[in-house]
This record gives structure tokens, sequence and C-alpha cells, in this order.
């Protein structure tokens, strides 16, 4: 069992510990509208299926 003293001081902390963390600024990221989402959702597909062009060097020699 602790002692009050010890309980005490935990709840102290505790409470410094939230209102420390309650002056903090805090910005909202506002959520992005469901098909907006599904909208990005396919973007994203139709570029995985898009055939990836083969790039690199080709040397003619004359």
């Amino acid at each position: 069992m602790l002692d009050a003293f010890i309980i005490e001081e935990l709840k102290r902390r505790e409470r410094e510990r939230r209102e420390r963390e309650s002056q903090r600024p805090q910005l909202e990221i506002p959520k992005p509208p469901d098909e907006d989402e599904e909208r990005l959702r396919k973007e994203r597909q139709e570029r995985r299926e898009e055939p990836q062009p083969r790039s690199g060097v080709v040397v003619f020699d004359l």
C-alpha cells in the first residue's frame, strides 16, 4: 500500500501533465469526404494497372 503522500503526489503530477497538454496549440485536420476517398482510391488503382513504360538507353553504332 502506498502512503497517502505518494498517492497525492502522483495525482498532482498527473493533473499538471494534463494541464500542460491542454495548453498546447492544436490543429484539427479535416477528414476528406467519402467520395473524395473513393475517387483517390480508384486513381491509385488505375495508376497501378497502367503498364510501366520501358526505360533505358539504346546505342546505335554506325
